[in-house]
């Protein structure tokens, strides 16, 4: 789930901006720096905050076209988000820009087992790597977890006029990635078959 969650998040950085464009939740390094505060748990960098990081901003950046360079081929056959359906990167492009990522940060595995809890397995360090390269990995790793796993069969680009993000199928219904998206998708077919009986009477 971390890493659904990770791979999600990243990729929803772009998103509708609510009146009709598209905004970019890191355009600049403090958006960045926000955005990687509100995760830090998550990205194991809670005891070494990130400030004002032009390359990691850079780097970010650059794994989140790669994530949704792939996640648009995920939902294949299905068309992929509006945002960057013209300006995808190649699709080996982005697979070596994450496996480098990726590997950035050697780690291993270790165990934990807390009174009352069940065993956990959770990926560490090797030595001392700066944050930046930390998080990158973190990034990198969590969106190759995603993509290798279940959950990418359940990956969708949301067909909701104006939307442009990706979200997981969570139930056989769910056609949106939200009940706000959903109800413009109704509203616009209603005006739509309103608009097509005006031009034929019969």
């Amino acid at each position: 789930m971390t890493a659904t969650r990770l791979a999600l998040d990243l990729a929803v950085t772009i998103r509708h901006d609510g009146h009709g464009g598209v905004t970019d939740d890191l355009a600049d390094p403090d958006g960045l720096t926000t955005w990687i505060a509100e995760r830090a748990a998550l990205l194991d960098c809670a005891a070494d905050p990130v400030t004002d990081d032009p390359a990691l901003h850079t780097a970010v950046r650059e794994l989140r076209a790669a994530v949704r360079a792939l996640f648009a081929r995920a939902v294949r056959p299905g068309p992929p988000s509006s945002a960057d359906a013209h300006r995808l990167l190649p699709e080996d492009t982005a697979l070596h820009r994450l496996n480098t990522a990726a590997a950035l940060v050697p780690t291993s595995p270790q165990l934990s087992w807390e009174p009352g809890a069940p065993p956990a397995l959770r990926q560490h360090p090797h030595g001392t790597p700066p944050a930046a390269d930390r998080i990158a990995a973190a990034l990198a790793r969590a969106a190759l977890t995603f993509l290798a796993g279940p959950d990418r069969d359940r990956l969708r680009a949301c067909p909701a006029p104006r939307c442009v993000r990706y979200f997981v199928k969570d139930h056989a219904r769910q056609e949106w990635c939200s009940p706000s998206c959903g109800n413009r998708a109704r509203v616009a077919r209603h005006h739509e078959r309103h608009k097509e009986g005006r031009r034929d009477p019969s």
